[in-house]
């Protein structure tokens, strides 16, 4: 027992404060991985699931987009309903990542609606959400491009959140180059994949 009472809180506060900070920086040591898309039967988030399955020494966070559903984006609705607490845990999640790996799906060669309405959603809350952010952006579809249009769009949009996209990689042909049970089948694709993860992991 201290006879000084103040040294005594002084120790307190102190040992408070090196839980906080250990919190913090074990908060930081997450890869946050997740797909574009809020289908129970989505592909990229198969092709997510697989990735983060690969990295074996650092925690991976998995997170399935179809347990997150949102109102489309409007003024009205931000005014009348403000920002629920899943999209408010999302952004939480994303910002305390020390690097996140994202799948997106295609519908019409563009990005989903949903995908686009989930970045607007976290735009409003935290226009920074990516700050300094590492994102392998990656995408599949069951057509030969492998989701290329899509890609393309949310690789040239997330840099404005303050991504760094250091990595990407396409799955042309999804249910032909894909095995549930041993991944991309397909060699070279297979390398590819392999070569975007490690330049991922290299910058986190």
């Amino acid at each position: 027992m201290f006879r000084n009472a103040k040294l005594a809180n002084l120790l307190t506060i102190l040992s408070f404060w090196g839980i906080f900070v250990n919190l913090q920086f074990s908060s930081m040591s997450v890869i946050l991985a997740f797909a574009g898309s809020n289908s129970s039967t989505s592909i990229n988030y198969k092709l997510v699931k697989y990735t983060a399955g690969l990295i074996g020494e650092q925690e991976v966070q998995l997170i399935n987009m179809a347990n997150y559903p949102f109102p489309m984006y409007s003024e009205d609705n931000e005014r009348e309903m403000g920002f629920s607490n899943s999209l408010i845990e999302l952004r939480n999640d994303i910002m305390n990542a020390k690097g996140v790996i994202i799948s997106v799906n295609e519908h019409n060669s563009n990005p989903s609606a949903y995908f686009k309405n989930v970045l607007d959603w976290l735009s409003r809350l935290e226009r920074k959400f990516l700050e300094d952010t590492h994102v392998l952006l990656m995408a599949t579809s069951p057509g030969k491009r492998g989701g290329m249009g899509s890609l393309e769009v949310i690789e040239k949009l997330l840099p404005r959140f303050g991504a760094n996209v250091c990595a990407t990689f396409s799955l042309p042909s999804f249910y032909d180059n894909f095995d549930t049970e041993k991944g991309i089948a397909n060699t070279e694709l297979a390398e590819s994949h392999q070569k975007a993860l490690a330049e991922f992991l290299s910058k986190i």
